[in-house]
């Protein structure tokens, strides 16, 4: 066999689904983490600047935004092992790999593994649905604030006492009804907008979006091919069983 034939043949055992998803998934989880912790940090800059300059306002705010950060590290350390895991698992579960080594044979052990990968990737995928949902709020709070200026730029506004435009962030929730000064209105909103911070915050807050919503794609393919090699496992047990005979 030439070596144009073996190079072939070994490019035909690599996984390109599970190849593929591992690549979307490290983009997109590093996309979320590092845009979605960086975001966050400007965020507090931008309340505590403009919105809640009493720091005991805010204090709960603060606390759970550093939980979250915390929460990003862990999360880019599991899926960067476990999209290895998963891409080492898509090589060894391959037909293709199979055919390369004819003496491959299926244990309960390995068929229980596939099935356990299948059941979590499923489970994270519809975690990070929901993880996709949640980083849309921050686009969104961003974006009304950001249209609310552009409104009051625009020359087709016709404004008259651009001082009765406000944005209030206290109706989101964010920070409590009782912190001071809460709102921002006319060139106090214009400036905001006009801040780096602000500008750097919507847009990552954008780019993590999109980093999630690529995890979810990922997994999604991940699910696919978990579910193909388990049933490859299956046929290929059931197959071992029947040539004892």
């Amino acid at each position: 066999m030439g070596c144009f034939e073996c190079c072939i043949k070994c490019l035909g055992g690599v996984p390109y689904a599970s190849l593929v998803a591992t690549i979307l998934c490290f983009s997109g989880v590093a996309l979320f983490c590092g845009c979605g912790h960086v975001a966050l940090t400007g965020t507090v800059t931008i309340l505590e600047t403009h919105f809640s300059k009493v720091t005991s306002d805010h204090a709960m705010l603060t606390d759970v935004i550093q939980l979250m950060q915390y929460v990003i590290y862990g999360i880019a350390s599991f899926f960067f092992l476990y999209g290895i895991i998963l891409l080492a698992e898509g090589f060894y579960t391959t037909s293709a790999v199979k055919e390369l080594h004819s003496e491959f044979k299926t244990t309960i052990c390995g068929r229980c593994i596939s099935g356990m990968f299948v059941f979590l990737t499923y489970i994270l995928g519809v975690a990070w649905l929901g993880v996709f949902g949640f980083s849309a709020v921050p686009v969104f709070l961003f974006y009304n604030m950001w249209s609310t200026c552009a409104a009051m730029k625009s020359p087709m506004a016709n404004l008259t006492n651009i001082d009765s435009i406000c944005v209030d962030v206290r109706q989101y929730g964010i920070i409590p009804w009782n912190a001071t000064p809460g709102k921002a209105c006319g060139s106090t909103l214009g400036d905001i907008c006009n801040t780096s911070e602000f500008y750097l915050s919507y847009h990552l807050y954008i780019v993590a979006c999109a980093g999630a919503g690529a995890t979810v794609i990922a997994l999604l393919i991940y699910m696919m091919a978990t579910t193909y090699n388990f049933a490859v496992l299956k046929f290929k047990s059931r197959e071992d069983c029947c040539t004892k005979f």
